[in-house]
């Protein structure tokens, strides 16, 4: 049986929530985690991830979704992760 959209979202929010600050996962990573693809936790985080520290999540060549991409590079700067020309050093940084 198919997961309810909502718990699919909650099981996005529990595992981006557990990313320490300073590191970075990617939406593939993070998809892989809760079984879904990596355009589902995109969805999930840009219609309720507020509560969670969604700007630690990247795409898989470590740069941000355009909407966001300057808000989220300055608060993943905010917490001392390293960018190189917009994107997130990934082999540095990533989680898990």
């Amino acid at each position: 049986m198919p997961l309810d959209p909502a718990d699919v979202d909650e099981a996005v929010f529990d595992v981006v929530d557990q990313i320490p600050a300073g590191r970075v996962s990617t939406y593939g990573a993070i998809g892989e985690l809760v079984g879904i693809g990596p355009r589902r936790v995109a969805r999930a985080l840009s219609s309720g991830g507020g509560a969670v520290p969604w700007y630690r999540v990247v795409r898989a060549d470590g740069s941000a979704a355009e909407p966001v991409r300057v808000r989220q590079l300055e608060m993943l700067a905010a917490e001392g992760v390293p960018v190189r020309d917009g994107r997130v050093v990934l082999s540095t940084v990533r989680w898990p």
